[in-house]
This record gives structure tokens, sequence and C-alpha cells, in this order.
């Protein structure tokens, strides 16, 4: 179902001279993606009230384009890749016509350990490396974690991941919604590229650290338009945010804005409580944003991954949640709203707290699998055994996305209640400052802060309640994703 594209997020290998050791295995892509050139665009027209999703016949009849070259720094060429999809209609305003305002930072750690971000819970054919000329040949993984041996870590085929059914049209407009803006191999693979490029670049100044791909780009839940975050991780040691992050930021800033000009511009660094620093890559059309040793955002990978492919409900129900916020101006932290990590967590929580739940919680029923004190070198093994979860819960996607605008609307109680995915269930706010005067509390699983804190206005709250109140009365009545989200796929230069 999923095409094979790179070993995402994987760091790359020392140079030769420093190598520990020779048992990494690079392996060839079975099939190269399809690249369109950023002077050309083709349309792809999704009709939603027929909701018909593109079959692979129609898009077999997309005229081909002559792909495009840009380099990177090295000169090596990079053909551009297929550009995202996107809305048309009432959005937040482009990129192009607003400054670069920062985007709130989703992860957020007290500890700083070793990062290694290995593929461990099977994932979709499109994170995998297969061997040659045989389908069925064992899948095999190269790993390298700073101050341990590098290894090979052999990796299950990922669990059967057929979409549901879909007999009403409400539950057929979100799969269709899904099926055409759920993040594609040529969309991953021009990621891992920059991140390639960057740690190469990188390690001339910092030679033992390492850069990964976390987030949204490898947990399930991203779009074609989704954009990439990276850790860069330069010791095991704790990494103080406020003076010794935003050092390392800026000589990344600097080497970003003079030697890597050609492909990486507008790079700024954020100063916030984990700081940052965005930047666009040029060459892949991909925005970033990059932390140093924030180490809990491989954790969250791993734990939103696994909830994301043990019900096959969970993925289309999400991306359909992220871009009607977005569509409706409440998917920004910072304009005050929510950020997408927050959004997944409402949805997982909404799932796990239903009468017959569809999401277990995964932290109580593995604790051995998330402990949060887990090595990180381990993180990436403990998820690969767990099961599909087999709800007695038959809903439609459409019930679930009803009932998904209900419950936030009428039934939580936002004065006195967190979100916890940890405990699947709505738990008494805590009394600390993380939580005081908040006006949605949503519990990180792992460090327990409030990742919705971006919405300290009060106005903004309300707006955020009122679309929830609306599109639940909406959909109630009409039964028709159009009346909330209309949409139009387009794959155009980004």
């Amino acid at each position: 179902m999923f095409p094979n594209s790179t070993k995402l997020g994987c760091p790359n290998f020392l140079p030769k001279h420093q190598r520990q050791s020779n048992i990494f295995i690079k392996l060839p892509l079975n099939k190269p993606p399809t690249l369109l050139s950023q002077q050309q665009s083709v349309g792809v027209e999704i009709n939603v009230h027929n909701a018909e999703a593109p079959s692979a016949g129609n898009l077999a009849a997309i005229p081909a384009v002559r792909p495009q070259r840009l380099t990177y720094g090295n000169g090596s060429q990079v053909p551009v890749s297929d550009a995202p999809l996107s809305f048309r209609g009432r959005k937040r305003l482009s990129e192009q016509s607003i400054q670069h305002d920062v985007k709130r930072q989703r992860f957020h750690s007290h500890d700083s350990e070793t990062t290694v971000v290995n593929q461990a819970v099977p994932l979709p054919e499109e994170c995998r490396y297969s061997l040659p000329g045989s389908i069925n040949s064992p899948l095999l993984y190269a790993y390298y974690t700073p101050g341990l041996s590098a290894y090979v870590s052999p990796l299950r085929d990922p669990i059967e991941t057929t979409l549901p059914e879909a007999k009403d049209k409400l539950s057929q407009q979100v799969l269709a919604l899904f099926q055409a803006c759920q993040q594609q191999s040529c969309d991953l693979n021009r990621k891992e590229l920059c991140r390639t490029e960057l740690q190469r670049e990188i390690q001339q100044i910092f030679p033992q650290s390492r850069l990964f791909l976390v987030g949204s780009s490898l947990n399930g839940f991203g779009t074609r338009t989704s954009d990439g975050d990276l850790c860069l991780v330069v010791k095991q040691e704790p990494v103080n945010q406020k003076t010794e992050a935003r050092h390392i930021l800026s000589l990344i800033q600097k080497l970003f804005s003079t030697k890597l000009s050609s492909y990486i511009e507008r790079p700024q660094l954020i100063r916030a409580k984990v700081p940052i620093v965005k930047f666009r890559d040029k060459v892949s059309c991909v925005e970033f944003d990059l932390n140093v040793n924030n180490v809990v955002g491989i954790r969250n990978t791993f734990l939103l991954r696994t909830y994301a492919y043990i019900e096959n409900r969970v993925r289309p129900l999400v991306l359909v949640v992220k871009k009607w916020a977005s569509f409706h101006d409440i998917n920004d932290a910072s304009r005050g709203t929510l950020n997408s990590y927050s959004l997944v967590l409402m949805v997982l929580h909404y799932l796990q707290t239903l009468p017959e739940p569809i999401l277990p919680s995964l932290q109580k029923m593995y604790p051995e699998c998330f402990h949060p004190a887990m090595q990180l070198h381990l993180v990436h093994q403990a998820p690969s055994s767990i099961p599909r979860y087999l709800s007695k819960n038959g809903s439609s996607l459409g019930d679930l996305l009803i009932g998904f605008f209900k419950y936030y609307a009428t039934e939580f109680d936002w004065n006195h209640q967190m979100i916890s995915v940890r405990e699947a269930k709505a738990i008494p706010r805590p009394d600390g400052v993380e939580w005081r005067n908040k006006f949605i509390c949503v519990e990180e699983p792992f460090d327990g802060t409030n990742t919705a804190r971006a919405v300290h206005e009060k106005h903004k709250f309300e707006m955020i309640k009122l679309e929830f109140l609306q599109c639940w009365q909406i959909l109630q009545d009409r039964k028709d994703l159009n009346c909330i989200l209309p949409f139009r796929t387009t794959t155009q230069k980004r």
C-alpha cells in the first residue's frame, strides 16, 4: 500500500576514518519517486460530493513532466520533488504574505539523553529499505549511537493497514480527503535528503553530532504539506536550553546564512522555551524547525506512530481534524491557537474515552514499551511487538468525526479537566504553575507539560470553542464535509 523510500530520519555514517564498525549496510531503493518541476503543476480535483478518491488510473493519466534539477552545496544534482497538496479558500495567510512567525515548539523535555531515532514500530513501506532481488527479503536497518557500538537491527514487516469501510457519504468524504492528503514517499524522501546534507555540514562543526528527523514526518500523521522537525543531538549529557542550546543554534544559524545560503533561506533563531532555528530548504521546498537535544520528541514519535497504526480509523480522522483546524485558523501556536501535536492528542483522547473505546492507553497497557525513563537507544525496539487493537466499537469515520466535535463542544469540561492520553481519560487539572490560568490543558504523555499552553488569550480560546460547536451543529444536521471544509487537492509549487 505504501511505496518504498529511504531509511528516513536515520543519521548518516561517520567519515570512514571515524567509523567504529563496518557493519552498516545501505540498501538501494526499489523505485525512485516521480518528480515534478517547480515551474509546472498539475491539478487533481476530488469530488467530495461523490467522495471518489483519485484512482490509480486517474493518477496514471497525469502527464509526465521533465524534472528540474537543483543542487545542494556539494554540487550533487537533486530533482525537485512533486509539489504538495494545498487547500483553497479561507485559511491562515501564506508564508509569502506574512512575516516569518515562529511555530511554537511541539516537544519539550527536561532531560537530554542520547537520541536514536530508529525505525521501530513497524513502519509503512514508505519508510523502509528492502533488499534487492526479492520482495520477501528481510529488512535491515543500520543505526549508530554515540558512545555505543554500531549495530544492524532487523525489523518486522509493517502491520497490515487496510483502509476502513466507508459506506455513508461523510465517511467516504473523510476517506477521500485522507487518501488525497496523506504524506507520500516523495514528501518524506525530500526531507530525508535535506537532513542528510545538513548533517554532513553540521558535522564539520560538531563531529560527533547526529541529526534526526522526528515529529509528523515519521509518526504516521504527516500530510503532504507537513513541515520537517529536526533534532540535533550533540552529546549524551543534558543541554541547557537557555544557554548552551542557544549558543549551538547561533552557530548553526551562522552556518546556514553563510556557507549554506545557496540552498538554505530565512534561517531564524527563535529564543523560545525550547529554542529552534527555523529555515526553508530551497531544494526540497520544505520548512524545517531544528532544536538541540530536545529528545522527548523521539519518544513522542514512536508513541504516536503506534497509535496511528494499531487502528485503521485513527489516521484518517486525525488528518481531517488537522486540515479542518488549519482551514478555520485555529492550528497555529504562534498566533495563540492549537499546535498540531495538541490536536493529535485531542483526537486520541476522544477515541479513548468513548463508551466502547477505539484506542487504549498504550502507556498503561504496555508500560515496559513506553517507560519515560527508557534509554533512548532502546526506544525504537519496544513497540515493535504491539499488535493491532481490536475494538468492539464499529462506528464509522463520519460518526466519529461528528462525535469528536460534540465531545469538545458539549461534554469536555475545559475549566476543570485536563486531556490525558497517558491515562486515557479526562483528569482534574493540576495545581502547578504550568497549568494555572491556562484555558486549554493537554498533557504531554511523557514529560507532563502542557502542549496547549500557547492558548493564553481568552478570545482565542472562545474562538476555538465556537468552531467546535458550530462544526458539530453543521455536521450533525447536514453530514457533509464540504460544509465545514471545502477542499481541492492540487499538485503545484509550494
